[in-house]
């Protein structure tokens, strides 16, 4: 595997990735890193890639079949990593158009456009389309059970309706025409370069401006948490290990309510920024959005048994490294406040 598509390589997860390939001696190859540079990706994620051997960025729309073409004509890929998508619950109850036409037409697109590639290069049996999305597709648990490959899809979201379908077209292109796929569905992520529309940024940020932090419902809601570059070892150990047509679900084997991730936060700035009062006191419960769902958690049996892999950072360690990264980045963080949608509150469905 020489030459690496990304796409959606200047988002959240995208950049970590990219980042986790020139670190070390995970990968030796070309990473071609595609994106539209929508409202939440950031030239300013892959700065410190942005002149590495090795390297390309092509700004490009997924939805423009020609010039996915021509990407895929000029780099000649052995393996596609697909990470652009809309992401943000709260923006697709306000606005779902976006979500169908990225992740649902972006996906159709993307999948001809790697087909006829790989047709036309005589079908080679490297080849890889990895397909990433999100646990959102299962709907929502009860106080018991976890999320396995074989759970039936019950999205309630358009945003994870919107990846449901991709995920569908995926399976349904290796069905059809073989296209030699694998998939991966991921539980919530942290870590570095998170856009600050996210719980965790969002924690951060306030909590540094002595604003209230906004906790939706009862702050019981579950997650389980996974740290961004635990996420970029499994999406690389998934393409180059995993067995084609199958799906893998990566989990951080951390669960925790949104109001116990909150007082984490918070106890770590009171470590690092004490003020008078705790960071904590500023929480402030606010109307639920529309559909919210109780509880995600991952059954990370698969990925561990098959492909040998665990998360190696612990929820503690790694909400850590990220509350010290966004203490050491604030000429990152600071222009993104003014982009459209930050700050306000989203996903009202009025």
């Amino acid at each position: 595997m020489k030459n690496l598509l990304v796409t959606g390589g200047c988002g959240f997860i995208g950049s970590n990735f990219i980042h986790y390939l020139f670190s070390g001696q995970h990968f030796n190859g070309r990473v071609i890193n595609v994106d539209k540079l929508t409202y939440a990706a950031n030239l300013d994620n892959i700065n410190s890639v942005s002149n590495a051997p090795g390297y390309a960025f092509e700004h490009c729309d997924i939805c423009d079949r020609e010039a996915v073409d021509r990407v895929f004509a000029t780099h000649r890929p052995d393996a596609v990593m697909h990470l652009a998508a809309e992401s943000h619950v709260d923006r697709s109850i306000d606005g779902p158009a976006a979500f169908v036409e990225t992740n649902i037409t972006g996906t159709y697109v993307l999948l001809e456009a790697a087909r006829t590639y790989w047709s036309g290069a005589g079908r080679p049996p490297g080849f890889r389309f990895h397909h990433i999305s999100t646990d959102e597709v299962f709907g929502s648990l009860g106080n018991d059970g976890q999320f396995t490959e074989t759970t039936p899809y019950d999205p309630r979201s358009p945003y994870s309706a919107s990846k449901a379908a991709s995920d569908h077209l995926v399976r349904a292109w290796h069905e059809t025409y073989g296209l030699p796929v694998v998939l991966s569905n991921c539980s919530n992520n942290y870590g570095p370069f998170h856009f600050p529309e996210k719980l965790v940024p969002v924690v951060i940020l306030n909590a540094l401006h002595g604003k209230p932090i906004p906790i939706y419902g009862d702050g019981q809601n579950i997650r389980d948490w996974l740290f961004v570059e635990d996420h970029a070892d499994a999406l690389l150990t998934v393409v180059r290990r995993g067995e084609i047509g199958r799906s893998y679900n990566i989990g951080g084997e951390a669960e925790a309510t949104n109001l116990e991730l909150v007082k984490m936060i918070c106890a770590i700035l009171d470590a690092r920024r004490p003020t008078k009062a705790r960071h904590e006191d500023l929480v402030a419960f606010v109307d639920d959005r529309p559909g919210h769902d109780r509880r995600y958690a991952i059954d990370p049996s698969r990925i561990r048994d098959e492909l040998g892999w665990r998360p190696s950072v612990t929820l503690e360690k790694g909400l850590q490294i990220t509350v010290d990264w966004y203490l050491a980045n604030e000429a990152w963080w600071r222009p993104l406040l003014d982009r459209q949608g930050v700050g306000n509150r989203l996903g009202t469905a009025e």
